[in-house]
C-alpha cells in the first residue's frame, strides 16, 4: 500500500490560478485532473482504483492533480468553463496542448484505458 503512495505524484489543485500553469504544462506534456468528492463512495472507489495501477514510468512525465470538488467547486466550475467539459464526479481530464483531449466519469474511468489512449496518442506526434 505505501509503494502505492510513492508511486502517485498528485499535485493539489486548489486555486483558480493554476489552471492557467495547466494549460502552460500542457503545451510541454499531458496533464491529467482527477476530480474527486470526499463524500461519494463511487469517487473513492475509482481514485483507489486508478492509484492502484498507476505506474509513473508508463506515463512518462504526465502530471496528475487531484482536485476536492467539496473544498474547491470553483475550481471544478472553471475547469468546466476552460475545458468545455460537463462537470462529472468523479472524473478524469487529460488536457494537451490547452484542450481536454480525453475525458471519462464514474465506473468509465480505467487506467488502461487511459495509457492505451495517451500511447495512441503519443506515437501519431
Amino acid at each position: 500500500m505505501s509503494n502505492q503512495q510513492t508511486e502517485l505524484h498528485w499535485l493539489k489543485l486548489e486555486s483558480l490560478d493554476q489552471i492557467q500553469g495547466i494549460k502552460e504544462r500542457s503545451k510541454e506534456n499531458p496533464v491529467l485532473i482527477f476530480k474527486h468528492s470526499t463524500s461519494c463512495s463511487i469517487s473513492r472507489t475509482m481514485l483507489d482504483r486508478f492509484a492502484r495501477n498507476w505506474k509513473q514510468e508508463e506515463m512518462n512525465d504526465m502530471k496528475v492533480f487531484c482536485l476536492d470538488l467539496l473544498k474547491h467547486r470553483d475550481v471544478s466550475n472553471q475547469i468546466e468553463i476552460e475545458f468545455d467539459v460537463e462537470h462529472e464526479s468523479p472524473q478524469v481530464i487529460l488536457i494537451e496542448n490547452e484542450q481536454a483531449v480525453y475525458d471519462r466519469s464514474h465506473l468509465s474511468i480505467d487506467y488502461r484505458d487511459l495509457l492505451t489512449y495517451s500511447r495512441n496518442n503519443s506515437a501519431k506526434n
